[in-house]
Order: C-alpha cells, then sequence, then structure tokens
C-alpha cells in the first residue's frame, strides 16, 4: 500500500502540470487547445536529449522554451491566420510530430542509461531517502502552482483572464487580445512541456507516442479536482488541479493492484474512468434534480 501511495503521488504531481495547463487555456482563456499531446512529448524529447548530452537541468527550462514555441504556434494560427482554437491545435500537434522525431536525432524513443537526470543527480545527496522522486516533483508542481497564481494575479494576468471572460470588452478597453491570447497559450504549453520534461527524465526516456491521450486524462483530472474542490479563485483552481490529478492516480493504481481488471483491459479502464470523470458534474446535476422531485412529490402527496 505504501508503494501504491508513493507512486501515485509521484504521477500525480508529474501529470498535474498538465491540467495546471489546462486549466489556464481551458478554464481562464476558454479556448480548447489541443496541441497538449504534441507539446508533452516535445517538453520529453527536449528534456531527455539534453539530459544524454550532460545538460539534465538545462534540459528543464529548454523544454518549457520549446513548449512556449509550440503555443505560440497555434495562438498564431488562431490570432492572425483566423484558424478556429480545435483546428489550429491540431495542425500544430501534427506538425510537431516531425519535431518531436528531430528533437530525439530521428528516433521513436530515446532512452538514457548510465547519463545522470535531475533525479539521480538529487538521489545522490540522501536527503530525501527512497522519497526523492516525490520530493522533486511535489517542489517543482507546487512551484509552478504559485507563480501561476503570482502571474494570474497580476495586470497581465488579469487581462488574459478579462480576455477569456469577453473578448470585445477587452477590445473595447484598448487591451490587445491577440497579445494576451498568445501569452496564454503559450504559458500553457510551457507547462506541458514541464510536465513532459520531468516524466521523461524521472522514467529515462521519452516516446514519440507517449503524449496519446494526454489531453483527455488532463482534462479529466481538472474535472475530478473541480468536482471535489469546487471553483472560484485562481488559488482554488491550481489546487482543484493538483488533487484532482493525484486523485485519478489512486483509482489508477488500485484499479490495477487489485487485480479487477486485467492488464489487457488497461485501455478501456482509462477510457472508463475519464468517461466518468468528464460526466461527473453531469451526473451530479442530474442526482441533485432526482432528488428535487422526489422531494416536491413527497410535499405533494402531503
Amino acid at each position: 500500500m505504501l508503494f501504491i501511495t508513493q507512486t501515485a503521488l509521484e504521477l500525480g504531481f508529474m501529470y498535474a502540470l498538465v491540467s495546471m495547463a489546462l486549466f489556464l487555456s481551458y478554464r481562464v482563456l476558454d479556448i480548447a487547445d489541443l496541441t497538449t499531446d504534441g507539446a508533452f512529448v516535445l517538453g520529453a524529447a527536449v528534456s531527455v536529449s539534453m539530459a544524454a548530452a550532460g545538460h539534465p537541468f538545462l534540459g528543464i527550462p529548454a523544454a518549457m522554451l520549446a513548449g512556449a514555441c509550440a503555443g505560440f504556434i497555434t495562438a498564431f494560427l488562431q490570432t492572425r491566420l483566423g484558424v478556429p482554437s480545435i483546428l489550429a491545435g491540431i495542425v500544430t500537434n501534427t506538425g510537431l510530430y516531425t519535431v518531436n522525431l528531430m528533437a530525439m536525432g530521428w528516433k521513436s524513443n530515446v532512452s538514457l542509461l548510465k547519463q545522470e537526470t535531475v533525479f539521480t543527480l538529487l538521489r545522490k545527496t540522501g536527503i530525501f531517502g527512497d522519497w526523492y522522486e516525490l520530493a522533486l516533483a511535489a517542489a517543482v508542481t507546487l512551484l509552478a502552482g504559485v507563480l501561476l497564481v503570482w502571474f494570474l494575479g497580476t495586470r497581465l494576468g488579469l487581462s488574459i483572464r478579462a480576455t477569456g471572460d469577453n473578448r470585445d470588452m477587452v477590445r473595447a478597453s484598448s487591451i490587445n487580445p491577440t497579445f494576451t491570447i498568445t501569452v496564454g497559450l503559450c504559458a500553457a504549453n510551457a507547462l506541458t512541456a514541464l510536465s513532459g520534461a520531468v516524466v521523461g527524465q524521472a522514467q529515462k526516456s521519452a516516446d514519440i507516442n507517449g503524449g496519446t491521450g494526454i489531453v483527455v486524462i488532463g482534462l479529466a483530472c481538472l474535472i475530478i479536482g473541480e468536482t471535489i474542490v469546487g471553483r472560484g479563485s485562481m488559488l482554488r483552481g491550481a489546487a482543484a488541479v493538483v488533487a484532482g490529478s493525484i486523485i485519478y492516480r489512486f483509482i489508477y493504481a488500485l484499479v490495477l493492484r487489485t487485480s479487477i481488471v486485467p492488464i489487457d483491459c488497461l485501455k478501456l479502464v482509462t477510457a472508463i474512468v475519464v468517461g466518468l470523470a468528464i460526466a461527473a458534474p453531469s451526473l451530479k446535476s442530474w442526482a441533485a434534480l432526482q432528488k428535487r422531485k422526489i422531494a416536491a412529490r413527497m410535499e405533494g402527496g402531503d
């Protein structure tokens, strides 16, 4: 049970950065950004390749910069060329497949054998014992969350939030929505790439198909967190994505650990968990409506 808890917490914190990125693009900016899958692999590819070259620490900011560039392309397609947001993300994601292959030296996967990573370097210090991966993953995610909440409270951050609420109002207030959308998508994809960078160095590998379905899982974690923690302030939103990601990983680990479902049905389990998570708000509203109907019938009978 301790191993399950440790693993779920580690993966929960690592992948919470994807949910945090979706919180920024989907909740704050009100844009369905499908660049996520490709940006995640891009972050892992750049980070692992840099670590293989002997620069594990430099690989983290380099991955974030690469992710921000991917976000810029998506924003450019939307704001300058008039491509719908969903199609812009699909176009960028398609192009990133080749870019990711280039980052990995035209290989479908890259592995780190004896090369150092940020995790192995921390393990050598012996500070956190066997919990070194969890400590580093939690530190990176919590720091990113604090910086995101702080950023959204600045003047530029408030402009980005206003853009998601009402673009026409923002434009009438002499704020350029093209700029705010670009900054928001760059920041969101930088967070996604950061998640890929951390996961890549933790697993010591990067795979060209490693980001398949990440956007759906990230959205599920976001909805799970919001269902439990609730929606409101930016701080609550950041806390919700972290909580949702950890809860999702706990559910995932327990299902596999109990062997209720065979390993061959892993994709089916993922689809069911994600589907229930996304449908949770609707199911909750339906249950509340049925409860009110029953209460009204009882009152009418009296």
